[in-house]
């Protein structure tokens, strides 16, 4: 794991860790379902911060006989552990307590304890949401946040974007919901912040979930790197046609690369041998991930070798 994907980690952690003390103190004093959807949704985001750490630790395993590619992956497995806990401990439990406040509705005690620490928890999760902004930015490029989201190898700066975005949004909603509720001195708004909190998170989870999946079945590279890494190819000295190229990313900063291509038939056995670690060297050059490379010389039947 990279240092700007660990220092965001990290900042979410100590932000949510606080976060959540506070909000547990807070529904203590009021009994507000709102805020306690708002706690276990801190509880949650706090330990999922410490499965992304977890995940970035095993990927540095050693490769072995069962897993000869390593085990980069293991950093998509548990940002999709993740998106299950913040679908199972947030969203669900919110909305159960939702539902449970709006039928048997509770007199909320202490507004101000509450009001007070869901404004400290928005300075301190918009702390952490600006250093993962400012991480992903270094990686981000051209992309939109959007497509940066969807399109993303590195799955842990999507994970803490979402979930700071997510909690912001959430402690507003609390703050309406419980604000609503003391002016009105009708505790349903309290319990329907709850429930939009809930519905949040299941949406944010359901995102994160459908992208990890994608990410652990083997996505490709990007469309970028795909395109330098085949003009390096056909531009190679050696290289007559490239037949075809796939790619997988076996892990945030990995990719494997298989290439058949049609080499030069002037070349001799060590010719062939030497072309190939060439090429190979030169699209180790124009990429910054790791490449696991495999190339298989073919004979192209579209045509002849062309002129270079």
């Amino acid at each position: 794991m990279k240092g700007g994907s660990k220092k965001a980690i990290l900042a979410a952690f100590v932000a949510n860790l606080a976060i959540a003390i506070a909000k547990v103190i807070g529904f203590m004093f009021t009994g507000a379902a709102s805020m306690l959807a708002e706690a276990i949704h801190s509880i949650a985001d706090t330990s999922n911060q410490g499965l992304l750490l977890l995940g970035g630790k095993m990927a540095k395993k050693e490769r072995s006989k069962e897993h000869p590619f390593g085990y980069g992956r293991e950093r998509y497995f548990w940002a999709f552990v993740v998106a299950m806990i913040i679908f199972s401990l947030g969203s669900v439990f919110a909305i159960y307590e939702g539902i449970s406040k709006l039928l048997d509705p509770h007199v909320l005690e202490n507004h101000v304890w509450a009001i007070g620490i869901l404004s400290i928890a928005i300075v301190l999760e918009s702390f952490s949401l600006r250093t993962a902004v400012i991480e992903s930015r270094k990686i981000k490029g051209d992309m939109t946040w959007w497509q940066f989201i969807r399109k993303s190898k590195v799955p842990e700066l999507p994970v803490v974007l979402l979930e700071d975005i997510g909690a912001l949004i959430g402690l507003v909603l609390a703050l309406i919901g419980i604000g609503l509720a003391m002016i009105t001195g009708n505790a349903a708004y309290d319990a329907i912040g709850s429930l939009s909190i809930g519905i949040l998170l299941g949406i944010i989870a359901i995102i994160l979930g459908v992208e990890m999946r994608s990410l652990l079945l083997g996505e490709s590279a990007s469309e970028e790197t795909i395109q330098k890494l085949e003009k390096t190819i056909s531009q190679h000295p050696d290289v007559c046609h490239l037949i075809h190229m796939r790619t997988e990313h076996i892990g945030p900063e990995e990719l494997l690369v298989a290439v058949k291509v049609e080499l030069s038939g002037e070349l001799d056995i060590q010719g062939v041998a030497n072309a190939i670690n060439s090429l190979e060297e030169s699209m180790r050059s124009q990429v910054k991930i790791k490449l696991t490379i495999y190339i298989e010389p073919d004979i192209f039947e579209g045509g002849a070798c062309p002129v270079k």
